[in-house]
């Protein structure tokens, strides 16, 4: 079985993991980071197959707000490298949740200096710059309220409500650091921030061409039927209204087997993924008896960021 687990978890590493260039994590015995091992956050954000679930839905729904899709349609090769972005942003959520405190703001300050690069003018003659406070609580609250809609799903249905609305208390800091203003707090805020922005949402042929290049994404043939499952499970995932405004058919086969399956192929990514971020992350804090910093505490990066690439972000 060993030979089988190490086969698994090598093409989650080739999917997800590092390369180089990357801003590196979990390579500091500082602190255990912003949040620590008995968050909401270690908890949410450590089930894989959740997270590219609820992963692949938040870029699902982040593509209908105009300023949104703006970025990715002028500043990003999405035709040929949608799930290299799926894959970076994995990157940034596991090194905020898992790294150091230095390190997480390493990897703020780096996509911050991504930012200062993405503006431009929508069709209409609108700016638009990826700094936009308003356009990071979005972006935001689109991640965190799918990755908790998965994990819920596919993970832990019986989360408490009280620890549901503490993990969007924690992940907010994330977003404010990255400049988000106004920031949904609580299962209750993030569903009235939900039904007052939709108004600002479109579809269009731009829309569609970038949700097309997602989901037709090629990938090799190892794990291209893991990604089918995952893009179908991403669709089934999204709320009513967004699900309807992509104009999503049913998926092919019933919605409860798409669950099953999905299910069933955490349950083999468990147990592969034995020596995950989530567990490294959690031996690293219990060996050295790391504990995190105070939650508001104003961080400054000591560690140097590495240059990439102008098309690598978030």
């Amino acid at each position: 079985m060993p030979p089988l687990r190490d086969a698994i978890a090598g093409q989650v590493v080739r999917l997800v993991g590092r390369r180089a260039g990357d801003t590196p994590f979990l390579e500091s015995t500082a602190d255990a980071g912003l949040f620590g091992p008995d968050s909401a956050s270690w908890r949410v954000h450590g089930d894989f197959t959740a997270m590219l679930i609820g992963g692949t839905a938040a870029l699902l729904m982040q593509m209908l707000h105009p300023r949104a899709l703006a970025g990715v349609w002028d500043h990003s090769d999405f035709r040929h490298d949608m799930t290299g972005r799926l894959r970076r942003t994995a990157r940034f959520i596991a090194g905020t949740t898992y790294g150091s405190a230095d390190e997480a703001v390493a990897l703020i300050a780096h996509v911050q200096a991504i930012h200062d690069k993405v503006h431009g003018t929508l069709p209409d003659g609108t700016p638009y710059s990826a700094n936009d406070p308003e356009l990071l609580t979005w972006i935001h609250v689109a991640e965190v309220s799918s990755f908790l809609a998965a994990y819920l799903r596919y993970r832990d249905p019986d989360f408490p409500a009280a620890e549901q609305d503490r993990y969007f208390a924690e992940t907010a800091l994330i977003a404010e650091k990255l400049g988000a203003t106004e920031v949904p707090k609580s299962r209750a805020a993030v569903e009235a921030y939900l039904r007052a922005v939709r108004p600002e949402l479109r579809y269009d042929h731009r829309t569609r061409e970038v949700a097309e290049a997602l989901l037709r994404q090629p990938s090799s043939p190892a794990i291209a039927p893991f990604m089918r499952l995952t893009f179908q499970a991403a669709q089934d995932l999204l709320p009513a209204w967004a699900t309807q405004m992509h104009g999503f058919r049913a998926v092919r086969v019933s919605r409860p087997a798409v669950r099953a399956a999905a299910r069933g192929l955490g349950l083999v990514l468990r147990w592969a993924l034995q020596n995950g971020v989530e567990g490294r992350a959690r031996r690293r804090a219990a060996e050295l008896g790391l504990k995190p910093v105070p939650a508001r505490r104003e961080l400054s990066p000591t560690l140097k960021v590495v240059p990439q690439k102008s098309e690598d972000r978030r």
